[in-house]
């Protein structure tokens, strides 16, 4: 693959918003080379849109309502790790889905569990999408459903999708097709005209029964021809209120040739381009349209990941880089979908790409975890264009945020990962900005190894169990002093290594 420069310029309500992303592969390659200086500018002066207070979500399967053999709920007011892990995470948004809410449901969740469910979105301050079943489902019942929660619950939900990934519902009487080959263009021949008569049949009797519903959907995944028919058809009627997709990037997560391979594909060009194919599929119609865009359901390799890649280092990087990408382009925010176990099929698999797993004291938080709290830190506010010139073209993504409080966060994102590479000299400048003092953050592992699954930090401590964490910014005092002065900033980015730049406006 060629090296090369990507450069995107996006509009959103309006307002121009230049997001430079460079990235070249191999990133092995780039490493070898000696780094010449990186330089961003930040033009303040033009100040992109502001990224959704409800961007950071989780998604779970609709299974993990049900008590457990104990009969203890994972949802539930009282399980104050968990309500303290997504207050600390920062997540707004709580998806409930999965294929064990449509075509692969044993049992539906009833009122007991929603009750728990929505005690839970209370104290954790969360909005709920929750999923309901339409393949051998029954419109009265997802009717029933629907009304019980607006009925007790309103403010506390977002929307209503009805099906899960419809597209690889199976067409014959018995699915013979095996669980690790369910989705993809090979496996998937459910129509969207059948698709299209069923919910609107679903809806129908929503509607009925409760007038004031929103919807989503279509949730599909990785097919903006779904979701531009979806639009045609029901975006401007049906209560449908917001647009979304999944999105997998990687594919199956059992055809990984090796750990290597899957790691070095999360962080390259190639997973940006599955991307921008499916932005360029669906949104610019979606948005046009007036109407918000989500993906709901997204990690990087589905059927429950890649063993040795989705749950290791690499994986907090490009969650990071992943969800600035997307919202330099307007998305409405993303679900990653998580759990101790999740839905391969029609089985449950031990999660590989979980954001975090269970303990007996609270929560192990995974890197794609630290990496959900990296954005949180510096993801709030309007996008700020960045000029990127990059004349080695390392595989590094910058980002820049303008806080309400005028606070400037800058990410630096370095995506090489040979632990023997220099660190790349960044330089930023500001266009109609100065400031008084800088703090960094930094999102890094031990010896800048990519493959660890343990040992994620960020600002030199790891999210606790009990779902706390120490904020901890470092004051960069040479600033002013040699190679900076109150609008230039210059520093060092490791390869392997995120860092949060916080400029404090004078």
């Amino acid at each position: 693959m060629n090296k090369k420069l990507n450069q995107s310029m996006v509009r959103c309500l309006g307002l121009s918003l230049l997001s430079l992303v460079v990235a070249a592969s191999p990133p092995q390659a780039r490493a070898a080379a000696e780094p010449s200086l990186v330089t961003a500018l930040v033009d303040l002066a033009h100040p992109g849109a502001e990224i959704s207070p409800c961007f950071s979500g989780l998604s779970f399967e609709a299974q993990l309502l049900m008590p457990d053999t104990n009969g203890l709920r994972y949802f539930r007011a009282d399980n104050l790790p968990l309500v303290t892990l997504f207050h600390t995470l920062g997540i707004k948004s709580l998806r409930i889905g999965g294929n064990t809410s449509d075509r692969d449901a044993k049992k539906l969740p009833g009122p007991a569990d929603w009750d728990s469910l929505f005690g839970f979105a209370q104290k954790a301050g969360v909005k709920v999408i929750y999923g309901l079943q339409l393949y051998k489902g029954d419109p009265q019942v997802a009717a029933q459903t629907v009304k019980y929660m607006m009925d007790r619950y309103a403010p506390l939900v977002d929307s209503f999708s009805i099906g899960q990934e419809s597209s690889a519902y199976p067409v014959t009487a018995v699915d013979n097709r095996p669980n690790s080959e369910r989705m993809g263009a090979g496996a998937e021949r459910f129509t969207y005209s059948n698709f299209a008569r069923d919910w609107r049949k679903f809806s129908d009797a929503i509607i009925a029964a409760v007038p004031e519903v929103r919807f989503c959907g279509p949730g599909i995944h990785k097919d903006p021809e779904w979701a531009r028919h979806f639009i045609a058809e029901f975006g401007n009627s049906n209560h449908v209120a917001l647009i979304t997709e999944h999105l997998y990037a990687g594919g199956a997560g059992g055809k990984v040739p090796t750990p290597e391979i899957g790691r070095s594909r999360m962080l390259s060009d190639e997973f940006i381009q599955t991307y921008q194919s499916l932005y360029d599929g669906f949104v610019p119609m979606s948005l046009s349209n007036g109407l918000p865009y989500r993906l709901e359901e997204v990690n990087n390799y589905y059927n429950g990941g890649a063993t040795n890649v989705s749950n290791t280092f690499a994986s907090a990087l490009w969650g990071l880089d992943f969800m600035h990408w997307w919202a330099a382009r307007g998305a409405s925010g993303l679900n990653f979908h998580t759990g101790d176990r999740v839905a391969a099929g029609s089985i449950l698999l031990t999660s590989k790409y979980t954001a975090f797993c269970s303990t007996a004291n609270g929560y192990e938080v995974r890197p794609l975890g630290h990496a959900i709290k990296a954005f949180d830190l510096g993801g709030h506010g309007r996008m700020i264009p960045v000029t990127l010139s990059n004349p080695s073209q390392r595989n590094l993504a910058l980002y820049a945020v303008l806080g309400d409080d005028r606070t400037l966060y800058v990410t630096a994102i370095n995506k090489a990962y040979d632990a023997a590479a220099r660190p790349v000299p960044l330089r930023i400048e500001f266009k109609n900005g100065f400031f008084k003092a800088v703090e960094t953050m930094d999102l890094a592992v031990s010896n800048n190894d990519i493959a660890a699954s343990r040992g994620c930090t960020l600002g030199g401590a790891g999210v606790m169990e009990d779902g706390h964490w120490d904020e901890k910014w470092v004051r960069q005092e040479d600033f002013n002093r040699s190679g900076s002065h109150p609008g230039r900033f210059q520093m060092e980015l490791p390869s392997a290594r995120a860092i949060i730049i916080r400029f404090i406006p004078q």
